[in-house]
């Protein structure tokens, strides 16, 4: 849709991702309680949030301090869980690389599963014009306030929030919510398929590290069928 401005563009990019907020909302209250149960001081905590900006990354990061891993097998964890962020990059890249920077640095460190989802398809299209880096903003930003402000209530919170809440069944579900969309082809859909079952069968394994193994799985299912289908296509075209 066309936009009067860029104060328009990034108003109706917020507007978009609002519905989106109150998904990762609980995600936020478990992390600043988890990290305060952990013995953080409320400045760690706070600091660790500004820091990863990484809700699924700093959520098994502090899972596995609990369980008292290797700080180098932590690390290496949180860098296989964002490697999702690389993927987002390299699609979101021809459409912002004019910018200064400065202007590609702020987006980069803003940007989160919900933004690439809700932007993606609309850069592709090429619907959101000579406004998209504003309504990419405008989701990223509003994405960046509601995940700090959720976890600072965790944090300032503690283990106050009664377990009886069980709020950690919102994290799956907002994972969910952004999954179904984003399954548009076949590559995503064996990627999809192949992260799960993964996921399930390995869920046993120590450290977390069966989520890695899904993590590594999914990709490299993803690139396999995407590298199958770009050279069947390339085949069609040098067919007779």
């Amino acid at each position: 849709m066309p936009y009067r401005s860029a104060t328009d563009a990034f108003i109706q990019g917020a507007r978009a991702l609002a519905p989106l907020a109150p998904g990762v909302v609980p995600f936020g209250l478990v992390t600043g309680v988890t990290a305060i149960d952990l013995g953080m001081t409320p400045a760690t905590a706070i600091g660790m949030t500004l820091l990863f900006y990484s809700g699924s990354a700093q959520m098994a990061a502090l899972e596995l301090m609990r369980h008292g891993v290797l700080p180098v097998a932590i690390l290496f964890t949180a860098l296989i869980i964002n490697l999702r962020f690389v993927m987002y990059s390299a699609t979101l890249a021809p459409h912002m690389h004019h910018l200064p920077r400065r202007g590609r640095w702020s987006l980069a460190y803003l940007l989160s599963d919900q933004s690439f989802a809700l932007c993606s398809l609309k850069l592709a299209n090429g619907e959101l014009g000579r406004y998209a880096y504003h309504y990419y903003a405008g989701t990223a930003v509003a994405m960046w306030l509601a995940w700090q402000l959720s976890v600072a209530a965790g944090v300032g919170l503690g283990a106050g929030i009664p377990a009886s809440w069980q709020l950690g069944f919102a994290i799956p579900l907002s994972f969910l919510a952004l999954l179904v969309p984003a399954v548009r082809n076949l590559p995503s859909l064996g990627a999809a398929i192949v992260g799960g079952v993964l996921a399930v069968v390995a869920i046993g394994l120590p450290y977390n590290l069966g989520l890695v193994l899904a993590s590594l799985g999914g990709i490299a299912t993803g690139l396999l069928l995407e590298g199958a289908k770009g050279r069947a296509a390339l085949a069609r075209r040098e067919a007779p």
